[in-house]
């Protein structure tokens, strides 16, 4: 009778366990679901190895109201990712519920309605980050600098249902010659204003595809934003 009260103990420890994992998918600190979306409220923050001001910092994030996904918590602790995979620990106080995203398309279009037929008010290359305001039907309405439309939710980055990354797929920071982990790097995806005008030193948008910027159809001009986004390097 004992191994086969031991077989049947296993097979209902074995079906407990996807139930288990959903209780866990709620965070122990704020009872919030884990993952879910947040955005960056401090202009920088330190995304560390450990939740506490001991442990190195891996990465600075570097923009202001850039999404990002918490996945964990502990204390007063957040550990976040980017859209590429990068992260850390980083204080709760340094980050917003206000919900944005990053577009993920280059030159996605943006409708005055939520539809393929609607009006092309605008076209934004990947990297501007902007407002999210509502998500319907596959279709998310953004804001950005006096702009505002829908645009497909396959093409932003911080919107719909986010899914937990795998371990493998969190990136760790790059590593020196002597195949030690090397110490911090910037982070900075996006643009802070994606409407400017063209100002002097800034190229020319129609030059370099690799600099973010807005098409605006109506007044048929170029709209400068920011330096061509780089990766990341010590800093």
């Amino acid at each position: 009778m004992r191994p086969l009260y031991r077989a049947v103990l296993a097979a209902a420890l074995a079906a407990a366990a996807p139930a288990a994992a959903q209780q866990q998918s709620t965070g122990p600190e704020t009872g919030l679901p884990l993952p879910r979306w947040v955005s960056m409220k401090a202009p920088e923050a330190n995304a560390r190895r450990g939740p506490s001001t001991n442990h190195r910092i891996d990465w600075v994030f570097k923009h202001r109201n850039m999404p990002l996904m918490v996945t964990a918590e502990y204390g007063h602790w957040r550990r976040v990712v980017d859209r590429d995979g990068f992260g850390g620990w980083v204080h709760y106080v340094l980050l917003s519920g206000t919900r944005t995203v990053i577009v993920d398309e280059n030159m996605l279009e943006i409708h005055r309605s939520p539809s393929d037929s609607g009006e092309v008010l605008a076209e934004a290359q990947e990297g501007v980050i902007a407002t999210l305001r509502e998500c319907e039907a596959g279709w998310c309405r953004i804001a950005a600098d006096g702009i505002r439309g829908w645009v497909h939710e396959k093409g932003l980055w911080g919107a719909g249902d986010p899914e937990m990354p795998d371990r493998a797929s969190v990136a760790p920071p790059p590593r020196r010659a002597d195949g030690r982990r090397s110490g911090r790097h910037r982070r900075g995806p996006g643009c802070a204003r994606p409407l400017t005008p063209l100002a002097t030193g800034c190229r020319d948008p129609r030059d370099s595809a690799t600099v973010p910027r807005w098409w605006h159809r109506r007044a048929a001009s170029w709209c400068c934003s920011c330096p061509a986004r780089s990766s990341a390097r010590p800093s």
